[in-house]
């Protein structure tokens, strides 16, 4: 009876450990002295720890570059009203996690130690301040939208009478001249506050079975179109597998054409600029995880120059509406980018050096998501 009992708890205590190790949440348990207990694997990876038995050690020490953690376990003993779902942005890994603080009672109801459930929240926390900066960015672009009608009207008359007076005065040569230059300026003024309606607009889908090759050439003529290319190298490395996706095929070519377009500008008539894609179907590969956990099958695309690269100054800005370092331009070219491939569900980053060329990655689902279908319906 009493190896019984024993085998019995033994398989217990490897089924409970193997529970918690394979647990989605991390778990940590100590004992009163401050001793670790357990530490399962999702919590080794959050702490950026290695391999290895560390039960027994103090976990001041084995916890030493997270303050934030021990500062929450400090107060474990002390607190008569423990954190139950609270939150924390621990500052060594720029992690937010949620989590629950409980104390281990022994049948006498004696404290004898405690265990902390956390939650990595990170990606929930940046789909959440991607809601707020849409919010803001819906207020500004409405008030945008007003000014870009308003100004629009007043451009489009005086294009109508610079083109009067112009044949007012065909045989003064100065005359034209400036004329020719108040309509260039006039439609220079009047593709600005296009752009910027294009942004305040909410971006509407017409989503359909979209071959990414087709979308990448067209991209490349109405590049070469709207921009000089010069002795420009585009090279293109498309898989033949690539899959249809499931996109709005003008503005997907909209967003290939604005990065050519920019890396045009940034290489100045000489370089190469490198096109690359390939199919990712796990979050190492660089799948998206729309609800933060099961990866869908993915397509990245790659546009790459070999030009200047930006500094740091200007990199952590580049898709910030309104801004440019071009002495003509609207700054908004990439913040359009950014809100189709957003649209899309996807996106996009850039790896830049100064010196070292820049690379932008777009990152797409296959299928368009529920979202997409649900407004496409609504349409």
């Amino acid at each position: 009876m009493a190896k019984r009992e024993a085998k019995t708890s033994r398989h217990e205590d490897v089924f409970f450990r193997h529970m918690v190790g394979n647990m989605r949440n991390g778990v940590l348990a100590i004992e009163r002295d401050g001793a670790i207990v357990l530490l399962n694997d999702e919590a080794r990876r959050l702490f950026h720890l290695p391999e290895g038995d560390i039960s027994g050690q103090p976990y001041a020490d084995v916890l030493h570059a997270h303050p934030d953690i021990l500062r929450v376990l400090g107060g474990a003993f002390e607190l008569e009203s423990l954190p139950n779902r609270a939150e924390l942005r621990l500052k060594s890994t720029d992690t937010v996690i949620g989590y629950t603080l409980s104390l281990v009672r022994d049948d006498g109801g004696q404290a004898v130690g405690a265990a902390l459930f956390f939650k990595d929240l990170t990606h929930v926390e940046q789909l959440e301040e991607r809601e707020r900066l849409r919010d803001r960015l819906a207020a500004v672009g409405e008030m945008a939208a007003v000014m870009a009608h308003e100004i629009k009207n007043p451009l489009a008359g005086i294009e109508v009478l610079a083109g009067l007076l112009r044949r007012k005065v065909p045989d003064n040569a100065d005359a034209q001249a400036l004329v020719k230059d108040i309509i260039n300026e006039a439609k220079m003024a009047n593709a600005i506050v296009q752009e910027v309606l294009a942004f305040v607009r909410p971006v509407r889908l017409q989503v359909d079975r979209t071959s990414l090759a087709g979308s990448i050439a067209s991209a490349i003529t109405m590049a070469d179109g709207k921009a000089s290319r010069g002795a420009i190298l585009v090279d293109t490395a498309l898989p033949a597998n690539l899959p249809l996706l499931g996109a709005d095929e003008h503005q997907l070519t909209q967003v290939f054409c604005n990065l050519l377009i920019n890396a045009y500008e940034a290489l100045e008539g000489r370089g190469r600029v490198a096109i690359s894609a390939r199919i990712a179907s796990t979050d190492t590969d660089g799948a998206l995880l729309p609800d933060g956990h099961v990866a869908v099958p993915t397509v990245v695309v790659d546009i790459a120059d070999d030009g200047p690269g930006m500094p740091p100054e200007v990199a952590e800005k580049i898709f910030n509406p309104f801004f440019t370092t071009k002495a003509q331009g609207s700054g908004l070219g990439l913040a359009i980018v950014r809100k189709i491939v957003d649209a899309h569900e996807g996106r996009i980053d850039m790896t830049t050096a100064d010196g070292r060329g820049t690379r932008f990655r777009v990152t797409l689902p296959v299928e368009p998501h529920k979202q997409i279908k649900q407004l496409q319906k609504a349409d």
